[in-house]
């Protein structure tokens, strides 16, 4: 396939997984909901990996609600509160969120919610302060990602579900990019509602997961049979489910990777005109944000791609839109660098001889690309990272 750093929009499914799908795929297919012996085989089985999964990420059982994935999770966490809780009109959230957090605040917008959208710094890091310092006596929610899905900065969302706790205001946090990557111990962290995604940990596309923490009340978006405890009706995806509890067991190789990004950072710098985009020291270890000044990053990611390097120019979910990123505008970046940007999301199948070529069609593709380029561009200046 080439060179695959494309990672934080999709990986590849591990072979252990893949196995353990095929399974309830072609042998133990029956209805989880079906009464006769092997549907009750296939719900122990679907309970078994929800309570798997649930001590994976510090909850209980009951806690965990089973999606399509991470876009439907977001959906049901903001919409369903919003419908549990019709006389709180007012939602906070920040400018970096991924589109299915911001489109469904847009659209909550238009039937009379107040939605304060809160600027990062340059280094694309939310400010709790600025979050206490929108709070009303109408706010229902504070939705803010763990890990940004383009730029990989990690956010202060310990010190943000303290503040909701003060002010008893509910803290629904994306999790997509962190999951089986950092951590996470739900109860420890106290956000009420947390949303899951198979296919960023090696599970299968169309599988995710919501935590409700018990006690937080939502309605359902999806209406039917009453499944996943009436909150998401619909018969389950059982292989998807036994997919993602199988994806948890195994987890990227860290240090492996992070050595491969800090390879990347250090030498793509030395090409001039160079940013990275993002805090480094507050940053996943397998993601890699930088803009080149001057150039269009639609031009260098086919270039890469015809030497069979895959990387991305931002989030997957909305790269098919002809817009700048909303994540590089919303920290302030110069139009000329955010024309330039591209992300490089790493997995552990990436060698040092990989790194070394991915690096050398790098430089040779923006240098190529300065040559025709139309603008005027100043080598002299100094780079800038953080």
């Amino acid at each position: 396939m080439g060179i695959y750093l494309d990672n934080s929009a999709t990986t590849k499914v591990r072979d252990d997984v893949a196995e353990a799908v095929l399974r309830f795929l072609r042998e133990e297919f029956a209805n989880p909901s079906s009464k006769h012996a092997v549907g009750k085989k296939v719900r122990k089985d679907l309970e078994e990996s929800r309570k798997k999964i649930a001590n994976f990420l510090g909850a209980k059982s009951s806690e965990i609600i089973f999606t399509s994935g991470g876009t439907e999770s977001n959906n049901l966490a903001i919409r369903g509160l919003a419908r549990k809780h019709p006389s709180k009109k007012h939602i906070i959230t920040s400018a970096i969120e991924h589109p299915s957090v911001l489109e469904t605040c847009r659209d909550l917008e238009k039937d009379g919610y107040l939605v304060d959208y809160i600027k990062p710094d340059s280094e694309g890091i939310i400010d709790p302060k600025k979050i206490r310092e929108k709070i009303r006596d109408n706010t229902l929610l504070v939705s803010v990602m763990h890990v940004n899905n383009e730029i990989g900065t990690i956010q202060p969302v310990e010190e943000i579900a303290k503040i909701c706790r003060e002010f008893k205001i509910f803290f629904h946090c994306d999790m997509v990019q962190s999951f089986n990557k950092i951590k996470i111990n739900l109860s420890d962290l106290k956000v009420d509602l947390a949303s899951f995604s198979g296919h960023k940990i090696c599970a299968p596309k169309g599988i995710g997961a919501l935590y409700v923490r018990s006690g937080t009340g939502i309605c359902p978006i999806i209406t039917g049979g009453g499944q996943e405890s009436g909150i998401r009706s619909g018969t389950e995806n059982v292989p998807g489910i036994i997919g993602l509890a199988k994806a948890i067991e195994k987890a990227p190789k860290k240090e492996a990777i992070e050595k491969a990004q800090k390879k990347l950072f250090n030498e793509i710098l030395k090409i001039p005109r160079t940013k990275i985009n993002g805090s480094i020291k507050k940053r996943i270890f397998n993601n890699v944000n930088v803009s080149f000044y001057g150039i269009e990053a639609e031009a260098l990611l086919e270039r890469l791609s015809n030497d069979g390097i895959y990387v991305s120019t931002g989030s997957a979910c909305s790269s098919t839109k002809l817009s700048e990123s909303h994540v590089l505008k919303a920290i302030g970046l110069d139009e000329m660098y955010i024309h330039g940007s591209i992300r490089i999301s790493i997995g552990e199948e990436l060698s040092e001889k990989d790194i070394k070529f991915v690096i050398d069609r790098i430089k040779h593709h923006v240098g190529d690309l300065r040559k025709i380029s139309p603008f005027k561009i100043n080598l002299e200046e100094e780079n800038e990272d953080h």
